[in-house]
C-alpha cells in the first residue's frame, strides 16, 4: 500500500526548524514545522501518516512531556529526539519511554536522513498492517453473520473466500430472503478491494431517469455510483430490473475498464423468486459478463439444523432487545420449525423469531400458530430431504444442550441438573454434536 508520509519537525528555534525542514525537503521528504508541541498535537492523532522529529528542550511542553503524549495517542508512532550534549541521559530515558532514536547537536545531516528514512519505513509498515487487520476484521465480522454449520453453508463460505480473491464480476442469485446482500458485502470484505468503497444501488427502486443519473451522472452532489465505486465494488441489486438503455451503458462501462476490471460489479438477482430472472431479462453479452463467477444461495429449508441454530440465535437477540426471556422450544415445535417450507427463508425466520419473543413476553401463543399465520400448514409440510424422525430428534437434542449451555455459561453441573443427565451421558452427547464447553465460557 503506497502512501506519502509527513515529517513533523518540532523545535522552538526558527533557524533549527528551517534548516531541518530544508534538508529533509532536499532529501525527498514532506516536512511540516511546528514551533511548539502544543501546535503539533493539534495535527497529530492516532494513525497519523508520518513520523516526528522533536527537540527535547522547549518552553511550555518540553520534548519528554510531548513524547509521553504522543505515545499515549499512538504507541507505534516513530519519534526521533534532538538533544544537546548535556541531555544525553534524558534522551536515553526518552528511548525507554518509546522514542525510536535520538540525535545529539550538532548532528550530521546524513545521519538525520538515515534515521528519518528508517522511521518512515517502519511507520509505513505499521499503518499498512493496521489497515490489513481492519480489513480482515471487517471480513471476519461479515462472515460471522453467515450462521450455520450445514454442508451447504460450509460450501457457501468456501465459495465466498475463493471468489472474494478473484477479479471477475459476480452474479448472486437465490430465493428472496436468503441473504444475497449479506453475501455481496462478504465478497467485498474478504477480497483485495476491502479497503475501497462498497456502493450498493437497487435497480428496481428508481425510475429509469433517476437510476441513470445515480449510476452514471450527472448528480446534484457527490459522485455517480460508477465513479464513487471506482477501484472498489459496485453492487447492483435486482439486476433483472435494469432497462435496455441502461444495460447498454453498463456494458460500455465494463468494456472501458478492460481486464482485470478496476471496479468489480456484483449483480444480485432473485433468480429463484418471482418476476423476471436475470438470464431472461439481460442482453446475453451483459449477462455473460456479469456471470463470470456465480453464487447461488441455498434456501433455508435445505439447511437442516441450521434452522434451529438461527431461530435460537434470533430469539436470544430479540429477547435481549425487549428485556425478557427467550421462548423455550419444545421437541414438537423444533420438528415444526425443521419441517416448515420457509418460502421467505431467513428473513421470514427472523420475523417469526421476533414475534415468538413478543408473544412469550405476553405468556401466550405458540410457534406453530406463528408458522400457520404465515400461511404454512406445518402439519403437512415436509423438507425436501424428507428426513427421518431420528434426525429431527437429534437436531432438537443438540439445540436443547446448546441452549442450556449458553444460558448457564458453560456450567456443566447446572446443565446436568436442568437436563437430568449424568455427566458421562452429557459428555458423550456433547462430543457427538461437536459442542465444546470452552465455547460457552
Amino acid at each position: 500500500m503506497s502512501r506519502t508520509l509527513k515529517i513533523a519537525v518540532v523545535d522552538d528555534e526558527p533557524d533549527m526548524r528551517e534548516s531541518i525542514s530544508q534538508w529533509l525537503a532536499l532529501s525527498g521528504f514532506d516536512a511540516e514545522t511546528f514551533a511548539t508541541a502544543e501546535e503539533a498535537l493539534k495535527v497529530i492523532g492516532a494513525d497519523w501518516p508520518g513520523v516526528v522529529v522533536s527537540d527535547i528542550r522547549m518552553p511550555g511542553m518540553d520534548g519528554m512531556a510531548f513524547l509521553k503524549r504522543l505515545m499515549g495517542i499512538d504507541s507505534g508512532l516513530p519519534v526521533i529526539m534532538i538533544t544537546g550534549h548535556g541531555d544525553v541521559p534524558m534522551a536515553v530515558e526518552a528511548m525507554r519511554i518509546g522514542a525510536m532514536d535520538f540525535m545529539e547537536k550538532p548532528f550530521n545531516p546524513e545521519r538525520l536522513t538515515e534515521l528519518v528514512k528508517k522511521a518512515t519505513q517502519a511507520r509505513r509498515l505499521t499503518l499498512d498492517n493496521r489497515a490489513l487487520r481492519r480489513d480482515l476484521s471487517e471480513g471476519q465480522q461479515v462472515m460471522s453473520k453467515l450462521i450455520g454449520s450445514s454442508p451447504v453453508m460450509d460450501r457457501l463460505r468456501e465459495d465466498i473466500l475463493d471468489l472474494g480473491q478473484a477479479d471477475g464480476h459476480v452474479l448472486i442469485d437465490g430465493e428472496t430472503g436468503t441473504g444475497k446482500t449479506l453475501v455481496a458485502h462478504a465478497l467485498h470484505a474478504v477480497g483485495p478491494r476491502a479497503s475501497k468503497k462498497f456502493v450498493p444501488i437497487s435497480c428496481a427502486a428508481y425510475s429509469d431517469e433517476v437510476l441513470s443519473a445515480k449510476l452514471f451522472g450527472p448528480v446534484e452532489s457527490g459522485l455517480p455510483a460508477v465513479e464513487e465505486a471506482r477501484g472498489g465494488t459496485l453492487c447492483l441489486e435486482d439486476i433483472e430490473a435494469l432497462s435496455d438503455p441502461l444495460q447498454a451503458r453498463l456494458l460500455a462501462f465494463i468494456a472501458e475498464q478492460g481486464s482485470p476490471a478496476e471496479t468489480r460489479i456484483i449483480a444480485i438477482s432473485n433468480a429463484r423468486g418471482e418476476g423476471r430472472r436475470a438470464e431472461d431479462s439481460l442482453r446475453p453479452d451483459l449477462f455473460y459478463r456479469l456471470t463470470a463467477l456465480k453464487i447461488t444461495l441455498p434456501p433455508l429449508r435445505s439447511r437442516g439444523e441450521d434452522i434451529l441454530t438461527l431461530f435460537t440465535r434470533m430469539t436470544e437477540q430479540f429477547a435481549e432487545e425487549y428485556g425478557c426471556e427467550p421462548p423455550q422450544v419444545t421437541a414438537q415445535e423444533a420438528a415444526q420449525l425443521l419441517q416448515a417450507p420457509w418460502p421467505g427463508n431467513v428473513r421470514q425466520l427472523i420475523n417469526v423469531a421476533e414475534r415468538a419473543v413478543l408473544q412469550n413476553r405476553r405468556g401466550s401463543g405458540s410457534i406453530a400458530s406463528l408458522l400457520m399465520a404465515d400461511g404454512e400448514d406445518t402439519q403437512e409440510a415436509t423438507t425436501t430431504e424428507g428426513k427421518p424422525l431420528k434426525e429431527y430428534v437429534e437436531s432438537f437434542e443438540k439445540m436443547l444442550i446448546d441452549n442450556t449451555m449458553r444460558r448457564h455459561k458453560g456450567s456443566i453441573a447446572a446443565v446436568m441438573d436442568e437436563l437430568c443427565l449424568p455427566r458421562r451421558t452429557l459428555n458423550e452427547k456433547m462430543a457427538k454434536y461437536g459442542l465444546s464447553r470452552s465455547d460457552y465460557l
